[in-house]
C-alpha cells in the first residue's frame, strides 16, 4: 500500500498562495492524482478545461502532458466556481514541439483560484506560449505561478508568458510569478506580468458616448479576457468557453 503524500505547506513555492485549509479535507482523496496526456510525434490535440467543484466546494485538476517530436497541444482553461480551485499543468516538450496555454481566472467573494504551470523544454526547437488573464472582485485571490525550464541541450527554444490581472476592488488580491530557468544559450524567452484596475479615462470616454457604465465595464472586461482564448481555433469550442467566462463576469461585476 502506497503511503499518502503529505499535505503541501507554504514552504513549497508551488503552493505558496493556496488555501491549504480548504485543501486539507479533500487531500486524502486527491493526493498524487493526475491525468496523463501523451501527444504522439507530429500529432496535434486541444483541450478545454473548466473547473467543476463538488462538496466541499474545492476543485483540483492536475495534468501531466508529454508532447513528442513535432507535436502540439493547446489547453484553454477557466478557474471559476470554487471556494478553492487549482489547475496544475506539467508539460514536457520534445524536439520541435509546441505547447499553448490560454487561461482565465475569474473570482469574487473569498474565492482562492490558481493556475500553476511547469513547462520543460528538454530538446531543441520547441516553442511554448502562455497567456493568463484574471478578473478579481471583493476579497478573492487569484494566482498564476508559471515556470519555464530550458535544458542545456534545448537550443533554439522560443518561450513566452503573458500574465495580466484586473482588480475590481482594492480588497482583491492578484499574485503573478512567471519564472524562467534557462541552461541553453541560444534561446528566445520572455515573460511579463501586470496588475491593474479598469481604465477610468476609457470608462469616462465610453460614458460620454452614451454607453451605460455597467455596459462599458462589461465590454472592457470582455475584451480583457478575450486574449486568453484568441488562440483557440475551433469556433464552437471558442464560443462555448468564452460564453461560460462571460456568464461568470456578469455575475461578479
Amino acid at each position: 500500500m502506497n503511503e499518502m503524500l503529505p499535505l503541501p505547506t507554504r514552504r513549497d513555492e508551488a503552493w505558496r498562495y493556496s488555501d491549504l485549509g480548504a485543501l486539507a479535507p479533500v487531500w486524502p482523496d486527491i493526493a498524487g492524482q493526475r491525468e496523463e496526456i501523451v501527444i504522439a510525434e507530429g500529432e496535434s490535440a486541444t483541450r478545454q478545461l473548466v473547473l467543476e467543484a463538488g462538496e466541499p466546494n474545492v476543485a483540483v485538476e492536475t495534468l501531466a502532458i508529454r508532447i513528442e517530436k513535432g507535436g502540439s497541444f493547446a489547453l484553454h482553461c477557466l478557474a471559476i466556481d470554487a471556494d478553492y480551485g487549482r489547475i496544475a499543468v506539467e508539460v514536457t516538450l520534445a524536439e520541435g514541439a509546441h505547447f499553448e496555454l490560454g487561461g482565465a481566472i475569474l473570482g469574487t467573494g473569498d474565492q482562492t483560484l490558481e493556475i500553476v504551470t511547469d513547462v520543460r523544454h528538454v530538446e531543441p526547437g520547441g516553442t511554448s506560449n502562455q497567456v493568463v488573464r484574471s478578473v478579481l472582485g471583493e476579497t478573492a485571490t487569484g494566482s498564476f505561478l508559471g515556470k519555464v525550464g530550458v535544458a542545456r541541450d534545448a537550443q533554439k527554444v522560443d518561450a513566452s508568458q503573458s500574465v495580466k490581472a484586473m482588480l475590481l476592488d482594492r480588497t482583491a488580491t492578484a499574485n503573478a510569478k512567471p519564472e524562467l530557468e534557462i541552461f541553453a544559450d541560444d534561446v528566445k524567452c520572455a515573460h511579463g506580468a501586470t496588475v491593474g484596475e479598469l481604465d477610468k479615462a476609457a470608462l469616462f470616454y465610453m460614458a460620454s458616448r452614451g454607453l451605460p457604465p455597467a455596459e462599458a465595464r462589461r465590454l472592457m472586461l470582455q475584451a480583457f479576457i478575450a486574449d486568453a482564448f484568441v488562440s483557440l481555433e475551433d469556433e464552437a469550442a471558442h464560443d462555448a468557453i468564452e460564453a461560460r467566462a462571460l456568464a461568470v463576469l456578469e455575475a461578479i461585476t
